[in-house]
C-alpha cells in the first residue's frame, strides 16, 4: 500500500512552511510596500512610473527619451504614454535636443520640479509606514541585509 505524505509526516503544515519562506515573506514585504507607495501617490494624483520618471528626469535632464527609458527600464511604449501624462500636467517639456535634433529631450518644468518634491514626501512617508514596526536600529540593519540580498544578484 502506498503512503502519501501527510502534515504529520513533514512535521510542519505545507501552507505554513511557504508562508514562513525568505522568498514568500519578501514579496509579501514588496506588495505591501508598492501598495503603500501606489496610494500615497494617487493623493496627488501620480501613479509609481510617474515619480519615477520625474526622478530621473531630475537627475538626468535634460534627458533624450530612449535614454530615459533605459534608465527606467520601462518599455518604450510605456514611456511614450508616461511622457504624454506628464507632458499634459505640464510637469515635463519635450523640445528637440541640440545636439541631434531627430530627438527630444526632456526637461522638468518648475511644475514638474515642485510636483516631484511632493511625490518625494509622500514616498517617504509611506516608506514610514511600511517600516514603522521597526526601531530605527532594525531599520537600518534591515535595509542593509535586504542591499546585500539585492546585490547578490
Amino acid at each position: 500500500m502506498a503512503h502519501t505524505r501527510t502534515e504529520a509526516d513533514a512535521g510542519e503544515p505545507t501552507l505554513a512552511r511557504i508562508q514562513s519562506l525568505p522568498s514568500w515573506l519578501l514579496n509579501r514585504a514588496s506588495a505591501r510596500g508598492r501598495r503603500l507607495v501606489s496610494d500615497a501617490l494617487a493623493q496627488d494624483g501620480m501613479r509609481m512610473p510617474h515619480h519615477a520618471v520625474l526622478s530621473a528626469v531630475a537627475d538626468l535632464g535634460p534627458v533624450a527619451q530612449a535614454e530615459l527609458g533605459r534608465t527606467t527600464g520601462f518599455d518604450p511604449k510605456d514611456m511614450v504614454g508616461i511622457l504624454n501624462e506628464l507632458q499634459a500636467k505640464e510637469l515635463i517639456t519635450r523640445a528637440p535636443d541640440p545636439s541631434d535634433r531627430r530627438k527630444n529631450a526632456i526637461t522638468l518644468t518648475d511644475e514638474g520640479r515642485r510636483r516631484l518634491d511632493r511625490l518625494t514626501r509622500l514616498g517617504d512617508e509611506a516608506n514610514e509606514a511600511l517600516l514603522s514596526a521597526l526601531s530605527p536600529a532594525e531599520r537600518r540593519l534591515f535595509l542593509d541585509l535586504l542591499a546585500r540580498v539585492v546585490d547578490e544578484g
